[in-house]
């Protein structure tokens, strides 16, 4: 059986020492956490992960690791976010190399990519490697947007199979539903438009704060997809303004905080990104300090 894109599906944060190195003792404590939150999935090198600052080597540790502390429970998939369609394609084939089974893919960085251009980019690496690849559309943050035209050519290639719907436009979901049925699976990108995502139809959630609160996450993902809507709703109500840390320029920060708070996590950042100081630190710890005051008690999601 081939990839499920469904369910939660952690964006996971990349841990470092005090001297910048990765710390991989505290990730696997991370991602344990998550295994036994119940999540389907986890993604690497995506926004949270701080990609842009990681070398290749770092990146290929960090895959290697994760496939050898899930040992087959989950697939680990591993985000592309490269300049060039050579650099993808080479990001790809090394992905593979390692042991990942996906691969999430941005579009071309730094050069805005007319239609055509992000077509044959998504379709070049497609062709290039077998794994199944989901789409990351956020024309918000990284401005293109794949269109469900350009869609209607992609799904071409039966390994394009996902997309990470961030356009921050619920009714696109039932648009690319009308479109195109289950062919094209969908998983939110948006912390705060999760559960309206899912009681749309979205098939899973690609989700930051997860990364520390993983049963909360994915308790109100199951809860909706067993049709508890109101226990879902109630725990969502709880939940959001801690998801409101994640769209921020510093949500990197800001959920790194959250994770020493619930102790599955460390604030390390790479330069350039610095931990927060002052008024805006004094505001995501009461954030995070509310929340931590009225967690909800859970339901047995695990067992729905």
């Amino acid at each position: 059986m081939g990839l499920q894109w469904k369910g939660v599906m952690p964006a996971v944060t990349t841990k470092f020492t005090n001297d910048d190195q990765l710390d991989l003792k505290m990730f696997a404590v991370n991602i344990e956490a998550q295994l036994k939150a119940g999540v389907e999935g986890i993604i690497l090198g995506g926004t949270l992960g701080e990609a842009s600052t990681l070398s290749d080597d770092e990146k290929r540790t960090l895959v290697r690791h994760t496939v050898d502390i899930v040992k087959g429970k989950v697939p680990v998939i591993i985000n592309i976010a490269e300049q060039t369609t050579k650099g993808a394609i080479l990001a790809a084939e090394k992905a593979e190399e390692d042991g990942a089974q996906g691969l999430m893919m941005l579009p071309p960085m730094r050069y805005k990519a007319g239609d055509r251009e992000t077509v044959v980019y998504f379709e070049e690496v497609a062709k290039s490697t077998s794994l199944p690849i989901m789409v990351y559309n956020n024309p918000v943050d990284y401005k293109i947007e794949v269109t469900l035209d350009m869609f209607e050519d992609l799904l071409k290639h039966d390994n394009i199979q996902a997309v990470k719907e961030s356009t921050r436009d619920i009714s696109n979901i039932t648009r690319i539903k009308n479109r195109f049925g289950d062919r094209l699976k969908i998983l939110s990108g948006v912390d705060t438009l999760a559960l309206e995502s899912l009681l749309m139809g979205a098939d899973g959630w690609v989700a930051g704060l997860v990364d520390a609160f993983p049963a909360e996450t994915v308790a109100i993902y199951r809860l909706a997809k067993a049709g508890r809507i109101e226990e879902a709703i109630d725990i969502y109500r709880w939940f959001l303004p801690l998801l409101e840390l994640d769209i921020n320029p510093k949500l990197v920060q800001n959920i790194k905080l959250a994770e020493v708070a619930t102790g599955i996590g460390t604030e390390n950042v790479r330069a350039p990104r610095l931990p927060l100081i002052g008024e805006e630190r004094a505001h995501v710890l009461k954030v995070i300090e509310d929340g931590l005051k009225t967690r909800p008690t859970l339901p047995d999601y695990l067992h729905l």
